[in-house]
């Protein structure tokens, strides 16, 4: 039984890791609360000209900013639930960058 207990508990990590979210529905849930021009200093999706001077300072200082906060933005930009990777794919996604 010990055995088994601890095969499981070996493996349970594995099967219960969360998949990357889908970028829009991602925004659509959190994002999109302050991204879709209610906020005017939050670059809003598409606006390549309000992401340039952001993505310039590398994909790894725009995650520390979504999971530390900065300025109006609260820390992990309200999503609990959310894994680097989704942040990551969330900012690719609204800043129309094919990579970062």
């Amino acid at each position: 039984m010990a055995k088994w207990l601890l095969a499981v508990g070996m493996f349970l990590p594995v099967f219960s890791a969360q998949a990357t979210q889908d970028p829009e529905a991602l925004y659509n849930r959190t994002c999109a609360a302050c991204h879709a021009g209610q906020l005017p200093q939050a670059p809003k999706k598409g606006d390549t000209a309000a992401w340039e001077p952001r993505l310039a300072q590398g994909m790894e200082q725009l995650l520390v900013h979504v999971t530390q906060g900065f300025k109006a933005m609260p820390p992990r930009g309200l999503c609990m639930d959310c894994s680097t990777e989704d942040y990551r794919s969330v900012i690719l996604w609204m800043s129309g960058s094919p990579d970062t």
